[in-house]
C-alpha cells in the first residue's frame, strides 16, 4: 500500500485515491475474466470476485446513481467542491447491452418531468469510448442502399416491414432528407411490427443463417464478407436474447470492429448498441437511457422513434492526436465541452510528466506499473484498476518504468474539454456519408431499378410501381453483384 501519509484531503494539491463504484449488469463478464471486476479488486472496492457475477461498469464520477468518494468517505463532489460535468467509466461487455439512444437536453428534460422513474436526469448524455480490447458495436444506422439490399436478400426481414414503408425505401429521392423520411417510415414500421409476426419471420431467418453458414453450404470466399459477418451477428444476438426481434439489428446499424486504442463518438439522439468487448467511456453527466431492444429492462420504442436523427454512415473513427508536444499522450476530443479523454503511455525505462490542467481531472491506471513523483514528493500506488483525483491547478505528476520492466504503463485520464477549437471524434450526424460510407462500397444505381431524384431516373408507370408491390409478397430477389 501507498503511504497515507502522502494523502491530504485538506490539500487543494494533493492528487487523491478515489473509490470508484462498481455495477453488475446481466451483459456483463463474468468472474476474473472481466477488467472492471479485476480493477475492482486491485483498488480495494471488493474484497473478492464472485465468479458468478457479471461485472459490468466501474464508474468514477459525481453522477448520484453511483458516486464516487475518496478513501476517507469524502464524496468527489465535495473534494472538487462541485459536481463533475463527466461521467468515467470502464466497461467490459460480455453480451449485446440494449438497441439503444440518449437524449438531447431538451428532450431529457421532458423525459425526467414525466417518466423519472426511468429518466433520473435532465441532461444529455453523448459519449464516446476508446477500446482496450477488439471491441464490437452497432453504430448508427447503415446507407440506405445497404438497407435495401439486405431487404432484396432477406424475405424474413422484409415481411416485418410494411410494404408502404419497403416502398419508400426503394423509391425515395436521392436527396438527404427523403432518405432520412424513408429511413424514419422504415424503422419506425420494423419497430412496430406485431411479435407474433416478428417471431415467426426470425425463427424462419435464424433456421435459413444457420444453414447458409454452416461448412456445407457455401465456401466462405464465395460470400461477401459483409454479409457473412451479418449473418453471423445475427445468429449470436438472437442466441443471447431468444425471441427477440432486436436480433435483426444488424440488418438495419453499421456492425463495427474496433481495434484497442481506436475510438468513436455517439452524439445524442444516435442508435447504438455495444455488443461484446471492453472499452473506456466517457460521456456527460448523465445516466438516461432509450431502449428498444436486446433488453429485458424497461421499452420505450415510441420516443426513440421519434428523437433519432436517422443519419446514415457510422462514426469517426480516430486513434487518437498527439497532444503537449508528445505523441505518448493522445487526446480523444468529441465536439461536446463537458470531457475529453487522453491516453498517455510511459514506456520501460522512460519518464514523462503528464500536463497541469485548469480544470480538475480523474485518471485510471489501465495497464502496467510503475513510480510517481511531483513537488510534493508523492509517491502513488500505480497498478492496474487505481484511480485518482488531479485537482485543478495542482503540480505536475511524473510517471517513470523501471528499465527491467517488460511492458508499459498506461492511464487514462478524463476531464473538461480543453481542445474544443479541435476536436478529433464526429458522430454519424456531423459527418454524414463524406468519411465513413458503410461497410461497402455501392453505386447508387444498385438500390433500386430506378432513381427518382437523379438525371438517369427512369418514369416508373403505375403498373409498374404495381408490379413491384405485388413482388414484395414472397418473391426471391437476386443480390447485385458488388
Amino acid at each position: 500500500m501507498a503511504s497515507q501519509h502522502t494523502y491530504s484531503t485538506d490539500s487543494k494539491s494533493n492528487i487523491l485515491p478515489l473509490r470508484a463504484v462498481v455495477k453488475d449488469y446481466a451483459w456483463g463478464i463474468r468472474g476474473l475474466d472481466s477488467r472492471v471486476a479485476r480493477y475492482a479488486l486491485e483498488s480495494g472496492i471488493i474484497d473478492e470476485v464472485d465468479p458468478d457475477t457479471p461485472y459490468a461498469e466501474l464508474w468514477i464520477g459525481t453522477h448520484k446513481s453511483g458516486a464516487t468518494t475518496l478513501r476517507d468517505g469524502t464524496t468527489l463532489e465535495q473534494a472538487v467542491g462541485g459536481p463533475l460535468p463527466f461521467l468515467f467509466k470502464v466497461l467490459s461487455a460480455g453480451k449485446a447491452l440494449s438497441i439503444q439512444a440518449h437524449p438531447c437536453k431538451e428532450r431529457a428534460k421532458d423525459l425526467h418531468k414525466s417518466n423519472p422513474k426511468n429518466y433520473v436526469d435532465d441532461n444529455h448524455k453523448p459519449e464516446l469510448a476508446v477500446a482496450l480490447t477488439p471491441f464490437e458495436a452497432m453504430c448508427g444506422f447503415r446507407r440506405i442502399e445497404e438497407i435495401a439490399i439486405l431487404i432484396k436478400k432477406h424475405p424474413e426481414f422484409a415481411a416485418c416491414i410494411s410494404d408502404e414503408a419497403k416502398l419508400g425505401v426503394f423509391l425515395c429521392s436521392q436527396a438527404e432528407e427523403g432518405k432520412k423520411t424513408a429511413l424514419r417510415a422504415l424503422f419506425k414500421s420494423f419497430m412496430s411490427c406485431p411479435k407474433e409476426t416478428s417471431s415467426k419471420q426470425l425463427k424462419q431467418l435464424l433456421k435459413r443463417l444457420q444453414v447458409e453458414q454452416s461448412c456445407d453450404h457455401v465456401h466462405p470466399h464465395e460470400e461477401p464478407p459483409w454479409e457473412r459477418k451479418c449473418a453471423r451477428a445475427i445468429l449470436r444476438l438472437a442466441s443471447q436474447f431468444p425471441g427477440d426481434s432486436g436480433a435483426m439489428a444488424p440488418f438495419l446499424l453499421n456492425y463495427m470492429l474496433i481495434a484497442p486504442g481506436e475510438s468513436f463518438y455517439m452524439a445524442a439522439n444516435e442508435p447504438h448498441a455495444y455488443v461484446a468487448g471492453e472499452i473506456i467511456e466517457c460521456m456527460a453527466c448523465s445516466d438516461n437511457v432509450v431502449r428498444a431492444g436486446l433488453t429485458p429492462k424497461f421499452k420505450d420504442v415510441d420516443n426513440l422513434v421519434s428523437m433519432l436523427t436517422y443519419s446514415m454512415g457510422g462514426p469517426t473513427i480516430n486513434a487518437g492526436t498527439p497532444a503537449y508536444g508528445d505523441d505518448r499522450i493522445m487526446r480523444y476530443t468529441p465536439p461536446t465541452g463537458e470531457f475529453e479523454v487522453m491516453v498517455i503511455t510511459c514506456n520501460p525505462g522512460e519518464d514523462i510528466t503528464l500536463p497541469q490542467l485548469p480544470v480538475p481531472a480523474v485518471f485510471i491506471v489501465i495497464e502496467g506499473s510503475g513510480s510517481t513523483d511531483n513537488e510534493d514528493g508523492q509517491r502513488l500506488v500505480m497498478r492496474p484498476g487505481r484511480s485518482y483525483l488531479m485537482p485543478a491547478h495542482c503540480p505536475s505528476l511524473t510517471l517513470a518504468v523501471n528499465a527491467n520492466k517488460r511492458g508499459p504503463l498506461r492511464i487514462a485520464l478524463a476531464h473538461e474539454n480543453q481542445h474544443m477549437d479541435a476536436p478529433n471524434l464526429s458522430s454519424a450526424a456531423d459527418v454524414g456519408t463524406k468519411m465513413w460510407s458503410g461497410e461497402f462500397a455501392l453505386p447508387v444505381e444498385t438500390r433500386s431499378p430506378s432513381q427518382p431524384g437523379s438525371p438517369s431516373a427512369v418514369r416508373m408507370s403505375p403498373m409498374a410501381k404495381m408490379k413491384l408491390h405485388e413482388n414484395f409478397n414472397g418473391a426471391k430477389y437476386e443480390v447485385p453483384k458488388l
